[in-house]
């Protein structure tokens, strides 16, 4: 039994005086300050070259940490290099110089992008890096009120504006703590990344257009968790913009609010999506006030969007325990072939395809009266979709044959608010437009002429343990269902008043509870 103590013990001992060693050596780890390098808190100095040097002196190092100290220090593009963590300590404001000189365009990295055509230009930047980190509770503020693009002849977010942040195929990132505002493009782009850990994070994006929260773009392995996300554009969006598919990537406990789509996948989906998780989270009004750049609705014109429209493959995509106050559109899930290449000399993609999809646990109240959908084309069915325990309240008060007419859109845009006919609604699905070719967003459509629900084009959906109801009477029906193979409703909650709870049209092998009014 002695021996055994004693053996004991000493494993103990050794333990700790490995757990000791370790410690220690997190303890010895290099680092240094701006300030040493002669970075200043006068307003007037741009500190780009004593912020670059401080970093190139850690990494050089062998790794580090960069300390920026509380005050305010305005800066051109930062370069982060190699085991290199920047901490933006507590009232550490860090600003972008309104001089587009000090932001340097940089050509197009070895993996390509949709979005490189104009050249890359932010205010921190890394390229193939490993072992890096954004950190501390200081500020990352992009002034990017007013800044024109650099580039002509390209889309408007490819013109040479600044992000805040870009990371190009990094691994082992990352970024902790810190608020970022007020960038002049997307706000942080993580664009073929690998092994990415984004958490507590604050971004407010109010101040020029193509203002994304955060674009996780073609990763793998990335997990944003317990973050505050309020954008002028789209706020959490997961695309792929090249080659690489969006794989295992979780996104659990946000507060997201956006004037455009508060949580999406897509428009681009090049790579396509596999295996999305997000998970308790909530979506509400942007706290913005001011002036909108998105113009369409002033609540958000959807909370959660998953799209496939430029080929790629959407498969195995959960999300569950959402509540979503306001937004004109709940859920939106659209297959369709835009079809745009990545690159000018890319083959044409192929048709895309979106399978096993499940969204459960979702509560939405308040909602406008778009409705949401799950809708393909017709020589491409979106595949196994489960909706389980959803509840959908729109606000109705829609005037009972106050219909929209098929030529009402003629040359106007319909992402503003003076053509979306917030009044009026389509007499038929008959009338809802396939739109295979256009952008992917349901201010096409407007008022749907179903208020709950309007599926389309699909193969094996069930709705289950699930209800709609409108605040004011809403004249439409509850649910639509337009060419669908195997459908089953179950235990799904809608107001009694209706004439007609489930309309359907070309459906193939359905279950539905009897309780419910069917028309065919």
């Amino acid at each position: 039994m002695k021996h055994k103590m004693f053996f004991v013990l000493m494993w103990v001992w050794w333990t700790g005086s490995l757990l000791h060693a370790e410690v220690s050596e997190v303890r010895r780890q290099y680092e240094c300050s701006i300030l040493d390098f002669g970075a200043s808190v006068d307003t007037n100095i741009v500190n780009t070259t004593a912020i670059n040097k401080a970093i190139e002196h850690c990494y050089r190092q062998g790794g580090g940490r960069v300390i920026v100290p509380a005050g305010r220090f305005k800066t051109g593009t930062i370069f982060l290099k190699d085991n290199v963590e920047l901490r933006l300590e507590n009232g550490a404001y860090l600003f972008a110089s309104e001089n587009p000189d000090d932001f340097p365009l940089m050509p197009p990295a070895a993996y390509r992008s949709l979005k490189d055509e104009g050249g890359w230009s932010a205010l921190i930047y890394a390229g193939e890096a490993r072992n890096i980190a954004l950190t501390g509770y200081g500020t990352l503020d992009g002034r990017g009120k007013g800044r024109k693009g650099r580039v002509g002849g390209v889309a408007g977010d490819a013109n040479g504006r600044p992000r805040n942040l870009l990371f190009i195929s990094c691994r082992n990132v990352r970024v902790e703590g810190v608020t970022m505002q007020n960038s002049a493009l997307w706000n942080q782009h993580y664009l073929n990344c690998e092994d990415v850990t984004v958490d507590n994070i604050r971004v407010y994006n109010h101040c020029n257009g193509n203002n994304d929260g955060i674009d996780i773009d073609g990763c793998r392995r990335f997990t944003l968790s317990n973050s505050i996300i309020d954008s002028d554009d789209d706020g959490i969006v997961l695309k792929s913009t090249g080659t690489a598919a969006c794989e295992d990537i979780i996104v659990t406990g946000c507060i997201v609010s956006s004037f455009a789509n508060a949580i999406k996948c897509g428009t681009e989906s090049t790579g396509g999506f596999k295996n999305i998780l997000v998970a308790d989270c909530i979506v509400k009004p942007s706290r913005n006030k001011g002036e909108r750049i998105i113009k369409s609705t002033p609540s958000g014109i959807t909370a959660i969007s998953l799209e496939i429209v430029d080929g790629g493959i959407m498969d195995g995509v959960m999300v569950h325990d959402i509540v979503i106050e306001g937004t004109e559109c709940p859920l939106y899930i659209r297959l369709a072939d835009r079809g745009r290449k990545h690159l000018k000399d890319a083959p044409d993609p192929p048709m895309g395809r979106m399978r096993n999809i499940r969204i459960s646990n979702v509560t939405a109240y308040g909602t406008g009266n778009f409705c949401s959908s799950v809708t393909g084309i017709p020589d491409g069915c979106i595949e196994d979709v489960w909706l389980d325990n959803i509840r959908f309240v729109n606000k109705g008060g829609l005037v009972d044959g106050n219909f929209r007419t098929p030529g009402d859109m003629r040359n106007r845009r319909h992402d503003t608010s003076g053509n979306l006919f917030f009044d009026k609604y389509w007499a038929s699905h008959r009338d809802v437009v396939e739109d295979e070719k256009g952008y992917p967003q349901p201010t096409v459509w407007g008022n749907l002429p179903s208020y709950g629900l309007f599926v389309r084009h699909v193969k094996r959906l069930t709705v289950t343990h699930s209800a709609f109801g409108s605040e004011a009477q809403d004249p439409r029906v509850p649910l639509i269902a337009v060419d669908v193979e195997r459908l089953k409703i179950h235990d799904l909650d809608v107001p009694e008043g209706s004439r007609v709870q489930v309309l359907m049209d070309g459906v193939k092998d359905y279950v539905i509870d009897k309780a419910l009014k069917i028309s065919k």
